[in-house]
């Protein structure tokens, strides 16, 4: 079996090139050779490969080791001896080259060479095929690329003894766990077979070998990560949004692993097997070995990011694969740093622009989802938190955990809004900058708070028109009230609050006593003006008409305002203290400016307290908080009942929350 490296070095000697040391005839070289030949024969032949069956064991019996079938085991002694006589009569020949290149026994070393080269290619295709499981830690991988290019016994084919080796390795890894002994014999192994075959001219034989295998290896891991290659853009395109969904799950467990521990493994592997090549020849060799996977897998997240629709709740998917890449990027960029891998590279760089225009996309239609609502229930009746602010702070409060990955796909990108936007009051941003922009003065941190406040607002306009719908005004503003506590708790207790800040709360804190106090200015001024200034003097006459007003007008608004609600127990609290400080001193002076056990006295003025304590409390009003969101609410499925397809309305007036 003739090999083109050794035609090359044995076959063509070239007049031009001056003879090797030896210079005293055929017969000499001869002599010479022969007692390479001599020491090297008997154990090559030993181990001669069967073409028919690789397996048969080798056919000498005398050495102790008939019944094994490979030269690469566990206290090799005889490993060594071998690869130190495949040395010398290699080092032999090269001696000889020049006008000595045809005799006979040079022919015959190549013909022992040649069979050696069969037996290390067995040895070298069995090793890779069932040795190298993936390591489990990428870490552990690193480390063991750091000993094995120090530490390699069979380097330039130099041997210490099996005792002193064991005894080095013991000594420096005293708790070195069995699958990682084993991957660094086996690696061990993998490198000097390499080296063997590359300074014997059957380099290009040594390459192929561990191309097909390693990439065959790969693609099986892919398959067992999950991830299927065949899948592409117009079959994602076709898939149901459920199957593309489970689909993407796979992808986002698949992915880490293969470019932390797969990949990364493989570009290991390869820098340790092939240092006697030079780093272009390993780039390549590994560019063969993982790219086209490493390709097919970010290739399946660009494809993702124009086959998943721009519904708002698809938008948690598109967030996680673009989160996926972006962390990975180090080290993808590290692994396939070569000009011959850049493609991967490319798939990833392309792949977060898609998804972050995806992203950015289905942000606006989530804006315009919001203005649009045309929901059944315009108000509701209890003055309660409406569906369309639970839904959407819900919703907010999800985003808000992505707020690292939205502040890099949200930079440099307008907001669509105030402001820039036309008719919005540019002071509704004065002096609410997030935490981290102005910690860092940092302007992408300042585009998420700008796009979380700006989404807000429109909440909180089209909050206002559905207000209008009410027939009572204070209930209008007990139901502002309510809802923009709603929009202020889901923010206090949430990521919101860190990408909006402190004073974006306080100030939406402040407007919520500005509707509760309007509230109560409108639905409590008839009972207010029932009780007479503390200032005047009052006769007992006087006192029990204030009363029967009082007790008029308290009897109407309890009439009016038993179905209300204020699901907030803070914020119900504060309105019944406001009232109580209203409404108990003037009423205890009326109190007691009348005779005990009058039939017009109905409270004391200690239970007049009681009773205010008992209103808003009705249980048909929605409650509603933060909490008991989870991970798991970022499924498409569990938002697509939260937005409606209903008929197209037109927008609200620009209300101003300033």
């Amino acid at each position: 079996m003739p090999r083109k490296g050794m035609r090359t070095v044995f076959f063509k000697p070239s007049p031009s090139d001056p003879p090797a040391t030896l210079s005293r005839g055929d017969s000499f070289a001869d002599t010479f050779m022969a007692e390479r030949i001599a020491s090297a024969e008997p154990l090559i032949r030993k181990w001669a490969v069967d073409s028919s069956n690789p397996e048969l064991p080798p056919s000498s019996s005398t050495s102790g080791h008939a019944g094994v079938t490979h030269l690469f085991r566990e206290g090799r002694h005889e490993t060594e001896l071998y690869l130190s006589s495949v040395k010398d009569l290699h080092s032999g020949m090269l001696h000889c080259i020049g006008e000595y290149s045809n005799s006979g026994a040079i022919m015959r070393a190549h013909e022992l060479l040649q069979t050696v080269v069969r037996r290390l290619s067995h040895e070298f295709h069995r090793i890779l095929s069932s040795h190298l499981p993936c390591p489990d830690n990428p870490e552990s991988v690193s480390s063991r690329s750091s000993r094995a290019s120090t530490q390699s016994r069979f380097s330039d084919f130099e041997y210490e003894s099996e005792d002193e080796s064991s005894a080095k390795q013991f000594a420096a890894e005293p708790v070195m766990q069995e699958d990682e002994r084993l991957h660094n014999t086996a690696v061990t192994d993998l490198k000097a077979i390499a080296d063997c075959m590359i300074s014997c001219g059957y380099g290009k034989e040594c390459i192929d070998i561990y191309k097909i295998v390693r990439r065959s290896f790969v693609d099986e891991e892919m398959y067992h990560l999950g991830f299927e290659r065949s899948i592409g853009l117009s079959q994602m395109q076709k898939m149901d949004g459920e199957v593309l969904e489970v689909k993407v799950k796979s992808w986002l467990s698949a992915v880490k692993r293969a470019v932390q521990m797969l990949y990364h493994g493989e570009r290991v592997l390869c820098d340790q097997v092939f240092t006697a090549a030079s780093a272009s020849v390993r780039e390549s060799v590994f560019s063969h070995v993982a790219q086209d996977a490493a390709v097919s897998l970010l290739g399946f997240a660009e494809g993702a990011a124009k086959a998943i629709k721009r519904s708002p709740e698809r938008i948690f998917r598109l967030l996680d694969l673009y989160e996926a890449i972006a962390n990975l990027w180090p080290d993808i960029k590290s692994t396939f740093s070569s000009t011959g891998t850049s493609a991967v590279r490319s798939h990833a760089i392309n792949s977060l622009i898609k998804l972050g225009e995806a992203v950015r996309v289905t942000l606006g239609n989530f804006e315009v989802a919001i203005q649009k609502d045309s929901s059944k229930q315009s108000a509701v009746p209890s003055g309660g938190i409406h569906p369309l602010t639970r839904n959407v702070m819900n919703y907010l409060a999800l985003l808000a955990d992505y707020g690292g990955v939205l502040t890099d796909i949200l930079a440099d990108r307008p907001t669509g809004g105030s402001p820039k936007h036309p008719g919005f009051p540019d002071s509704y941003f004065a002096g609410c900058n997030s935490v981290a922009s102005t910690t860092a003065g940092d302007s992408n941190a300042s585009a998420v708070f700008a796009r979380f406040a700006w989404l807000i607002l429109v909440l909180l306009c089209k909050l206002d028109a559905k207000a209008e719908q009410y027939k009572d005004v204070a209930l209008s503003y007990l139901f502002l009230a309510n809802n923009l506590q709603h929009v202020v708790n889901n923010v206090a207790q949430s990521s919101l609050r860190h990408l909006l800040g402190e004073q974006w709360v306080a100030k939406h804190e402040s407007k919520v006593k500005l509707y509760s106090s309007n509230y109560e200015r409108m639905g409590w001024s008839r009972v207010f003006a029932s009780l007479s200034s503390p200032r005047v003097e009052i006769s007992s006459g006087q006192a029990k008409e204030s009363l029967r007003k009082f007790n008029a007008a308290l009897e109407e608004v309890q009439a009016k305002q038993a179905r209300w609600a204020v699901p907030d127990e803070k914020l119900r609290d504060e309105i019944r203290l406001s009232l109580v400080e209203k409404l108990v001193p003037p009423y205890r002076r009326l109190h007691d400016s009348c005779p005990r056990g009058d039939s017009v006295i109905k409270f004391t003025p200690d239970d007049l307290d009681i009773y205010l304590a008992g209103m808003l409390r009705a249980t048909t009003a929605g409650g509603g908080s933060v909490g008991g969101l989870t991970a798991s609410s970022r499924s498409s499925s569990h938002w697509q009942s939260l937005f409606w397809q209903g008929k197209k309305s037109q927008e609200p007036a620009i209300c101003n929350f300033t």
